[in-house]
């Protein structure tokens, strides 16, 4: 027969009312209202009105957490912007720190440890590579060995990677050690510009953008991994587009926004590792050249363009929430 003696776990409480500061994993059984519930992450899936940004623009460096952003340069009509503003969850503030790289550059790391590198003016394609310290921008010595605007960049300022882009187009990969870029042997697949891209140095998505001639103006639903050293196709984008938000980490990213041509998408894609799902909640507002940063479950869009505006949304995957069990 078997024995259950052995066998150990917690209680379910037994309460008249739900507790008022429960733990992740915790069940009760609620006599008041004959429940049995559980405190859980509970899929939301939705994009929340944030705060504006004080400058509208678009083909901003943006970077951080969906509470703790940053945004720098830009494009709002008719000139660029050398404006840096910081987000807070709730508002964004405008800090006095001018950014000099101009517009269609790579932003990555945190709030207070940032690293932006390419992008253009109004003509040259810029190797600029600039440093954040939660005030101040710092220009690098050193910057990248190809110029490029509207590139994919992943990892944190002492070890990022930079790659695709435009200057017209390159296939190019480059790597930063905190000091210096080196180009790596290994290209990408499918030639492109205006990626969204996600995660890390050595692990690394990219994932959309706008192919080279003859194909343009057409937009690609390829999408490729990177190891450290290898890039490798993986399954593509549901939605093809170009100059689309994207973030979060290599087997847990979302990407959002675009042009899909013709028109803006509003379009939210999330992927768990092997496959890309269209969610059925969309962007309020479509537009490409959209900023993205933060993970997954809580990402930040801002900016954009169609026209350019201010507006920033949030996008909330999962929350800790209580959830009532139905037993049979």
């Amino acid at each position: 027969m078997t024995q259950y003696t052995g066998i150990q776990g917690s209680n379910i409480l037994i309460v008249s009312s739900d507790p008022s500061n429960p733990v992740e994993g915790q069940i009760w059984y609620n006599t008041t209202t004959n429940t049995l519930k559980a405190y859980q992450y509970v899929a939301t899936n939705s994009w929340a009105s944030g705060g504006n940004m004080n400058t509208a623009r678009d083909r901003q460096a943006q970077l951080g957490t969906q509470t703790a952003a940053l945004v720098a340069g830009g494009f709002p009509p008719p000139a660029g912007t050398t404006a840096t503003e910081t987000y807070n969850g709730t508002s964004w503030t405008t800090t006095p720190a001018s950014y000099p790289a101009g517009k269609g550059g790579v932003g990555v790391g945190t709030q207070t440890a940032g690293l932006s590198f390419g992008g253009r003016t109004a003509a040259p394609y810029l190797t600029t590579t600039l440093l954040w310290d939660g005030s101040t921008w710092t220009t690098n010595p050193t910057g990248l060995n190809t110029g490029r605007s509207e590139g994919g960049g992943s990892g944190t300022q002492t070890a990022a990677l930079g790659f695709a882009g435009y200057n017209p187009f390159t296939s190019q990969t480059e790597s930063w050690n905190g000091s210096t870029w080196t180009v790596l042997p290994a290209t990408i697949n499918t030639v492109r510009r205006g990626v969204g891209s996600a995660g890390t140095q050595t692990a690394a998505l990219m994932f959309g953008g706008q192919l080279t001639p003859p194909n343009t103006p057409a937009k690609a639903t390829a999408s490729e991994s990177w190891n450290g050293t290898t890039w490798t196709n993986t399954p593509s984008l549901n939605t093809g587009r170009n100059n689309l938000g994207g973030c979060g980490i290599q087997t847990l990213a979302i990407g959002f926004g675009g042009d899909s041509g013709p028109g803006t998408s509003a379009a939210t894609e999330l992927w768990n590792g092997s496959t890309w799902t269209t969610s059925p909640t969309s962007l309020a507002n479509a537009r490409r050249y959209i900023g993205g940063c933060g993970t997954q479950t809580a990402a930040l869009g801002a900016g954009g363009a169609s026209p350019t505006v201010a507006t920033t949304e949030a996008w909330t995957g999962t929350v800790l929430a209580t959830r009532t069990i139905t037993v049979s």
